[in-house]
């Protein structure tokens, strides 16, 4: 199956519709699939769910959609940086879902392996456990302990970046981008793949590939990118 796709509106074509869910991979602006975030903000579409680690920062990443009014929902863990988000929350704009990073990580692993609902101590007696149901499981000492149980998510459409692929869609991601970028791409009903370079079916070290083919139904080349950074901290030079 012809996987390589010649740009992000292509390979998002007939995938995108308002009021879907979106699993979109990244942590900040590292390894965010920005070339299929700006073709999804170009389509149109609205009423977006994110499950995403957080919005990226004001118009980067998912806070272009923020900021076009095309997200109606985010779950996410950390959204500190971006004020837009902020102002939509207070404001009652947006609906937020917050989630515990590891949480969150695992909802979508758990998706991705088609498991509905899942077990977890993080949480339990705060607010992430409101509405939600509570079981008791012994501990490794033996002792009962409260559990809250949490969903796996299913996605619509799963959007990441990888740093390599091949032809069939093996990939290898690059360090710290490979964060939420793996178990993202694993529970979407369809997975739309960016990368920096394809290679030959075969090129790729297979002990080292971190995404099997499997998971993967459409790709682009989307270098090249622009290093974009969140902060830039400085210290004064010392005199000689």
């Amino acid at each position: 199956m012809q996987k390589l796709y010649p740009d992000a509106a292509a390979a998002l074509d007939g995938l995108l519709t308002d009021d879907m869910l979106i699993a979109s991979g990244g942590f900040g602006l590292c390894g965010i699939p920005e070339r299929l975030l700006v073709a999804i903000r170009e389509s149109g579409v609205k009423n977006l769910t994110f499950a995403s680690n957080n919005a990226g920062i004001d118009n980067e990443g998912i806070g272009m959609l923020l900021r076009t009014q095309q997200v109606k929902k985010m779950i996410s863990s950390y959204v500190g940086e971006n004020k837009e988000f902020e102002r939509q929350f207070l404001s009652g704009e947006l609906e937020v879902e917050f989630c515990p990073q590891g949480t969150l990580a695992e909802r979508m692993r758990a998706g991705g392996a088609g498991i509905p609902a899942f077990y977890t101590k993080t949480g339990v007696g705060t607010q992430v456990a409101e509405g939600k149901e509570v079981a008791q499981f012994p501990n490794r000492e033996g002792v009962m302990e409260d559990y809250i149980m949490e969903r796996g998510i299913f996605a619509d459409l799963a959007i990441v970046k990888a740093w390599k692929a091949d032809e069939t869609g093996n990939l290898v991601f690059r360090k710290t981008a490979r964060n939420f970028n793996l178990p993202a791409a694993t529970c979407g009903k369809v997975c739309v793949v960016e990368v920096e370079e394809v290679v030959k079916a075969g090129e790729l070290d297979s002990d080292c590939i971190h995404l099997p083919g499997v998971y993967v139904q459409r790709m682009i080349v989307g270098a090249p990118y622009d290093k974009k950074i969140e902060f830039t901290t400085t210290r004064q030079r010392e005199a000689a």
